[in-house]
């Protein structure tokens, strides 16, 4: 990959939440939207509207897709602006007017493909049991959680597989020349010297003395940024298949059934180590050609039966399997079907005892002789020794079941019951939990934690939990997890008087002088050093890249390669913001490496990328404008941090 694309960090943004924008699929709980006023819309499409739900929703995956790929880099507030909701409702507008497209053009997908799709989930793939069949009953479970049945799911896919087939079709038709992904590949590893000078704001504090006044003026401007935030001290319950799994208690009966119904996950399987000498006869061979090599191999037989123990000179000198030849036919340890022989092959291998020679094998690579080294018969572990495993893969199953079963239950009653979450807690055996959180999510908390969920804060801080103290509404935060809350105190946001922050004024005044102090005197020595040329207190030349910053912030990696290549040396200046002002020299420009053959072939394949993706935004663009889309104001979403 290109790290010139990666540190545009503009275009990538752009990239990025059209890439991690979620498709028109499953969205939660069955019922979920039933919280909302579906008269409510954020856009219409050819008569189609996109509801407030459906903008919240995806609003809230998008968040949580960004959260899962960027890690601690992620920042909440990059979501929290008009742009970013407004372009939320964009990429709503464009999967509808690809979806009519899709109609319009009767596009669809056959059930081999939609069966080839579901079986490399690899979610379904982990409910494979033993014997390589889907555990149906799993299956349905997990889509019942999603509030869909089989059916639905595959419909699902094969919509999915047909909206794909036009950005599919963009995708591989893409092209970029040599000469271009060179040019990009070489000015993304242009390397450069420069020299550094610091006006740090630290240096300027000792400086600045504000007056009372200054003070005074400051706070008036900026109370809010003083203010103590709002608080809610709340109860709460959380149903997931791990709390339901806690009250879980089976009996050893329980236990031992599920070990009955499940005891081929207990066993291991047995292996052979065995070798074999090879005598090619394919299928498609002559009857005189087999007669030959079956010949050919009663004579190496007999070879082996009278000298045993002369097995791997035998077939190192004589077998025509180039794999195993060379260490004496050794073909290590396997189970049945992990030898490309066959049920012949196997039923063979696994019919010796230990240094035992078969007769002659025929597989549809011609006639095997084998020789068993080792044999590891099958093993089941006892019921007692996986007890304990059992009881938590129970407990886990029962949990998932009734999570399932109970997920709509408990929704409704946190509802009807709005005074209490006791008897939801007595129902469904959960331990009521209490917390203090605020409006915004706390960092001391785990990301993921439901807590830090901003639909369910928003919840929390709504008038109706806050001052008729109703329980909120039960909240899906994803991963399978419910949560609903009851207000039991609340504390609302309020400045204190000057008197109680008047120190952390000062700082924060000394702190903006200072740094505005920094940058005028640093841009006035700019302008001295662009005359004078001047090496004085800088720092010793370093060589960076737009791949190597050796350190310095993207704001100074930026200017410095902005500056004019032709008019060398040249100084630029850069504003720190708080940690004050900088000014560098540039020197020289160090020209990159010849990009090598793999790496341009690379650099081709991620440039065609970007062409693609500005092709299929030229696409969408035109659905659009041949569409009828009506826009309403991009509301502020409830999963805004």
């Amino acid at each position: 990959m290109l790290d010139f694309f990666r540190n545009h960090q503009r275009l990538m943004m752009a990239l990025l939440i059209l890439i991690i924008v979620p498709g028109l699929g499953m969205v939660g709980i069955q019922g979920f939207s039933n919280y909302f006023d579906e008269s409510a819309y954020v856009a219409s499409v050819n008569g189609h509207k996109i509801t407030r739900a459906e903008f919240d929703s995806a609003f809230r995956q998008q968040v949580d897709r960004a959260r899962s790929m960027l890690g601690a880099q992620f920042d909440a507030k990059m979501f929290d602006t008009p742009e970013a909701r407004a372009a939320m409702v964009d990429s709503l507008v464009q999967q509808r007017v690809m979806a009519d497209e899709t109609q319009r053009l009767h596009l669809t997908a056959s059930d081999d493909a939609v069966r080839r799709a579901l079986l490399s989930d690899p979610v379904i793939s982990s409910l494979r049991k033993p014997d390589g069949t889907i555990d149906v009953d799993r299956y349905k479970q997990l889509l019942a959680m999603q509030g869909m049945t089989p059916a639905q799911y595959d419909e699902h896919m094969r919509y999915t597989i047909a909206t794909e087939q036009i950005p599919s079709s963009i995708q591989s038709t893409s092209f970029t020349s040599k000469s271009l992904a060179q040019s990009l590949t070489e000015l993304a590893e242009q390397k450069r010297s420069v020299q550094g000078l610091s006006l740090r704001t630290a240096d300027y504090t000792a400086k600045i003395q504000p007056t009372d006044a200054q003070l005074t003026a400051y706070y008036d401007a900026h109370r809010n940024d003083f203010a103590t935030p709002e608080t809610a001290t709340i109860q709460y319950l959380t149903l997931s298949p791990t709390t339901l799994a806690a009250s879980s208690k089976p009996s050893d009966a329980d236990l031992k059934k599920y070990y009955d119904d499940n005891v081929q996950r207990y066993r291991t399987e047995g292996e052979v180590r065995a070798s074999h000498i090879l005598v090619n006869a394919p299928k498609d061979a002559s009857a005189a050609d087999k007669a030959k090599a079956k010949q050919k191999a009663e004579e190496l037989l007999a070879q082996v039966k009278a000298h045993p123990d002369q097995f791997a000179q035998i077939a190192q000198k004589n077998s025509e399997d180039p794999g195993s030849a060379s260490k004496g036919g050794d073909l290590g340890y396997f189970a049945r079907g992990q030898i490309a022989g066959g049920k012949a092959f196997d039923d063979a291998a696994f019919s010796l005892k230990k240094g035992e020679v078969s007769n002659i094998v025929e597989s549809d690579f011609g006639y095997h002789i084998i020789q068993a080294t080792d044999v590891k018969p099958s093993v089941t572990k006892p019921f007692d020794e996986v007890k304990d495993a059992i009881a938590k893969d129970y407990a886990a199953q029962q949990g998932t079941k009734g999570f399932a079963d109970d997920a709509q239950g408990f929704t409704d009653l946190v509802y009807e019951k709005a005074k209490s979450l006791q008897p939801a807690a007595d129902k469904y055996k959960l331990a009521i939990q209490t917390a203090t959180i605020g409006r915004k999510p706390n960092p001391q908390l785990p990301q993921d934690n439901p807590l830090n969920n901003p639909k369910f804060l928003a919840a929390v801080f709504a008038p109706d939990s806050v001052k008729d103290r109703n329980n909120t509404q039960a909240i899906d935060v994803g991963n399978n997890t419910l949560i609903a809350a009851r207000v039991t105190d609340y504390k609302a946001s309020s400045v204190p008087p000057f008197d109680a922050v008047k120190d952390a004024v000062r700082t924060k005044v000394i702190a903006d002088m200072a740094a505005a102090m920094a940058k005028k005197e640093g841009e006035a020595k700019l302008s001295q050093l662009q005359q004078s040329k001047s090496t004085d207190g800088f720092t010793s030349p370093v060589t960076v890249s737009r791949n190597d910053a050796q350190g310095l912030p993207p704001a100074a990696l930026s200017a410095i390669f902005k500056a004019d290549a032709s008019k060398l040396p040249a100084y630029v200046g850069v504003d720190l913001g708080d940690a004050g002002y900088a000014i560098y020299r540039v020197n020289g420009i160090e020209k990159a490496a010849p990009v090598a053959a793999d790496r341009l072939t690379g650099a081709q394949q991620q440039v065609a990328q970007v062409y693609a993706q500005a092709d299929m935004e030229a696409y969408i663009d035109a659905l659009k404008a041949r569409s009828k889309v009506k826009l309403s104001q991009a509301p502020a979403p409830s999963s805004s941090n």
